[in-house]
């Protein structure tokens, strides 16, 4: 066991509906990174816990008719269901709404409190005369004082992003009754985050952070850090404040002490010692998966509040993008999400856990759910790849050798290759940098597939005498897949267990110890998986038809790194030239000119159809950088889809030249 001690969160689903796949992004992320660091043999714990406080789960528990704890409860347990059928094995899942959580909150603020970090004032807010309560910034509806835009909440405009208070919104409503709210005064407190500028500079620029996040927060410190309102007035479903009857702690407060409080409560059932994890001299790590809407809360708030009330900070918080569909936003509070349980009802989690594996990075990119993309890839990499090396060559061995391997490892060289990828693959995973090491994964993959090609046991099968060579590369075969099994065992865990019993061989850790299979027994083959059906794919889109159509009131989203849109050949002038690393190469049953191409154009990989066989071989090509159109629309064609055109010059036959790139270009690199 490694002396590494440590402790991962996501950030708290707030307990009011449903999770969507957007969700299921952060909690997929974060469960790779977590089943990596068990499987290397550190100690490592990841807790979450149902966020169950707040304005809006009192109201629609009033709307319900049921009470706060009766919808929390409920929906804190459906949640889970979801979760634990995506794969996500949390070590504790726990709600916010918990003593441990309420007795956490207090101490933290008594501390705040005591070393003079809260303060009170008498403040004016916003409140409905209808139902007679103050109104959060969120059920303030009216147009942006920025912009104009229509329809916007109280805290932000989704069109522009402007951010502002409730009182400078134009023709406010409450979004609670529809009515005009008025004016109206109470006692609030707040923490004083102004105290903790010097410690939030040197924290924040201390290695804690992603590059971009770390410069945003720096922004955010130059322009000086305001007090935090940590209060909230009755009625409200959350704890009472200690020493302030009738106010409660603002949502905010206590949800990142949910962090605390499940593992507290993990620590009751195991026996295991919170302050090692979070005292100030702690030596155990904490990482926070977050996304990127939340950093203000996390990296500022958070470790200031910690700091105040002597317990130790984050050693990294990890932010990430947004997810959209097929182009579109996902939004909670607008419904436009495919919930977790419509894809579960249709389709493998592990399909989308591979998907965004693929997709994911360390920065905090968006990530677009493309379902073309998305079926494609998942078919070509883990059933055309992966899964079919096992099903390639478990029924030579069944038939043949009564389901026992070889005794000899016929290639000892190529199955040390797969051994030596560990560190680099390992690396990756460390990194959060999970769509490089996919690439890795699926490198090897190839070379395994082109082992099989190149030894065709199906034609040793039928000449006398090839037996034993038979034999000997079934099972080379069987033994690359099962490295490539337990490298994708973080991503694919059910995968991983199902090709462990098909080998009759468990791996507990990670790949660097793991010997050849010899004269060893295995067990029939069943498929391990099939291909993405599209009529699953339309099944989700039809039963989230309503969520996934575009309004023309909604702003469309900024992407990360926007691809120039589809064209046709007359639009010259809008062509996304790309300089594009030729990964693959292989030839097409049955075309006569034609080469299948999978090109890497920076932040994605295409499939690419091109008429140059006359005058090139596939090894010719792979690893070579050439010329693509990006935003060529895809075009349907009887071996598949081509998501792109490869330039090249010359008048046909052997003579066809992909145009060169100079020596310094990089795959994705634009063309002007």
């Amino acid at each position: 066991m490694s002396d590494r001690k440590i402790l991962v969160t996501s950030a708290l689903p707030y307990a009011n509906g449903p999770i969507h796949i957007g969700h299921m992004l952060e909690y997929i992320q974060t469960d790779i990174w977590v089943r990596f660091q068990k499987q290397r043999g550190h100690r490592c714990y990841f807790v979450c816990a149902d966020d169950a406080h707040g304005t809006p789960i009192m109201l629609k528990a009033d709307r319900e008719g049921i009470s706060p704890e009766q919808l929390i409860a409920q929906v804190g347990k459906e949640h889970l269901i979801d979760f634990t059928e995506f794969g996500v094995a949390f070590d504790k899942y726990h709600s916010t709404h918990s003593e441990e959580n309420k007795q956490l909150s207090s101490l933290i603020y008594e501390r705040l409190r005591d070393s003079g970090h809260i303060s009170s004032r008498t403040i004016t807010q916003a409140y409905d005369p209808v139902k007679n309560m103050f109104l959060p910034d969120r059920f303030i509806k009216g147009d942006c004082p920025k912009c104009g835009a229509a329809d916007q909440y109280g805290d932000g405009c989704e069109a522009c992003g402007a951010t502002y208070s409730p009182t400078e919104l134009k023709n406010a409503v409450s979004a609670i009754s529809g009515e005009k709210p008025i004016e109206k005064d109470s006692v609030h407190y707040f923490f004083n985050l102004a105290d903790f500028t010097g410690m939030l500079r040197d924290w924040t620029s201390a290695g804690h952070l992603q590059a971009e996040v770390r410069n945003k927060l720096a922004e955010w410190l130059e322009s000086g850090l305001q007090q935090w309102d940590i209060s909230r007035d009755a009625p409200y479903f959350g704890f009472e404040i200690p020493d302030a009857p009738g106010k409660y702690f603002y949502v905010w407060l206590d949800a990142p002490i949910g962090y605390m409080a499940s593992f507290k409560n993990l620590c009751a059932r195991q026996g295991l010692d919170f302050d090692e994890f979070w005292a100030t001299d702690s030596d155990a790590e904490l990482y926070h998966f977050i996304g990127k809407d939340i950093i203000y809360f996390h990296a500022l708030f958070w470790p200031a509040m910690l700091s105040g009330a002597h317990f130790r900070t984050p050693s990294a918080i990890f932010a990430h993008g947004f997810l959209t569909v097929n182009g579109e936003k996902m939004s909670k509070s607008r419904g436009t999400f495919i919930t977790a349980r419509t894809y579960l009802e249709h389709l493998n989690p592990e399909y989308l856990r591979y998907y965004f594996a693929a997709k994911l990075n360390a920065g905090v990119d968006d990530i677009d759910l493309n379902f073309d993309d998305f079926s494609q890839r998942v078919n070509a990499d883990l059933v055309g790849k992966v899964v079919n090396i096992a099903s390639r060559c478990s029924g030579f061995i069944a038939k043949r050798f009564a389901n026992v391997l070889s005794a000899n490892c016929s290639e000892p060289a190529l199955f040390q290759d797969f051994i030596n990828a560990n560190k680099t693959i390992a690396d990756f995973y460390e990194t959060r940098e999970f769509g490089k090491a996919m690439r890795e994964i699926m490198a090897l993959a190839d070379k395994a597939n082109h082992y099989i090609d190149e030894k065709k046991p199906w034609l040793l099968a039928k000449e006398n005498g090839k037996d034993a060579e038979l034999h000997d590369v079934c099972s080379m075969g069987l033994n690359l897949f099962r490295l490539l099994a337990a490298y994708l065992k973080p991503v694919t865990p059910v995968l991983a267990k199902n090709a462990e019993h098909f080998l009759n061989s468990q791996v507990d850790g990670w790949i660097d110890a793991l010997q050849p299979l010899t004269s060893h027994a295995i067990n029939d083959f069943s498929p391990l998986m099939t291909r993405v059906e599209a009529d699953k794919i339309v099944a989700i889109v039809e039963a989230s038809k309503e969520n996934l159509e575009k309004t023309a009131d909604k702003p469309k989203v900024k992407k990360f790194e926007p691809i120039a849109p589809a064209i046709e050949f007359d639009d010259f002038a809008k062509l996304d030239l790309r300089i594009a690393k030729i990964v693959k190469a292989d030839h097409v049953e049955g075309a006569d000119k034609l080469l299948q191409l999978t090109v890497d154009i920076g932040d994605e990989t295409r499939n690419i159809f091109a008429g140059i066989k006359s005058a090139y071989a596939p090894e010719e090509l792979e690893g070579k950088l050439t010329l693509v159109i990006a935003n060529l629309a895809p075009r349907k064609m009887r071996f598949g889809l081509s998501e792109g055109m490869v330039l090249a010059a010359g008048p046909g036959g052997k003579d066809i030249w992909l145009l060169s790139p100079d020596e310094g270009a990089v795959a994705g690199m634009r063309v002007k």
